[in-house]
């Protein structure tokens, strides 16, 4: 599928992204024969634009969910399952696949679940991992950018929308 300017897209470990340009790249390693999208991801201060080649195998380029998809992986939730591993080298294998799918609805499977995890923890006196920490504050951040871009709304409140839907499961 080709991207075009202005489109939305999901880019990896970036997250959502904008297309701003499509074209060749005079760059010292860039292929002069390839075309390049120029990406500018949304949410991180730090990244000025991101390069890929247009068919780009390695890492995965798809495009961000519509605001019909967003509203429906929100409200899909509480059937959403968690990944209850104990071991936690499995756990890590199992998230580390998770990730490199790049979709909502994996993401959301390990916030709903670490995020369950860690009240569990916290009320037994527990910390969490670091590793679990760390995937769920990656899920959390690529999660919550793409459906604030979606729905046209501050991350912030997708982290109250879906933390209320979390909450909803956890009392049935």
């Amino acid at each position: 599928m080709m991207f075009q300017v202005n489109d939305l897209v999901v880019f990896g470990s970036h997250g959502i992204c904008e297309v701003k340009e499509i074209g060749n790249l005079r760059m010292y390693e860039a292929d002069e024969e390839r075309t390049y999208y120029t990406l500018k991801p949304l949410y991180e201060e730090h990244q000025s634009a991101v390069y890929t080649p247009v068919d780009n195998r390695k890492t995965t380029i798809r495009a961000a969910a519509t605001r019909e998809e967003a509203m429906d992986l929100i409200d899909q939730i509480p059937s959403i399952d968690v990944i209850w591993v104990m071991d936690e080298r499995e756990r890590d294998g199992i998230f580390k696949e998770i990730m490199l799918k790049c979709e909502c609805t994996g993401w959301m499977q390990i916030v709903k679940t670490l995020y369950l995890k860690k009240r569990k923890r916290l009320a037994e006196g527990k910390k969490n991992t670091a590793k679990d920490d760390f995937y769920f504050t990656k899920a959390e951040d690529l999660l919550y950018g793409e459906l604030a871009a979606a729905l046209e709304v501050d991350k912030d409140g997708i982290k109250d929308m879906v933390m209320s839907r979390v909450f909803s499961d956890d009392a049935n």
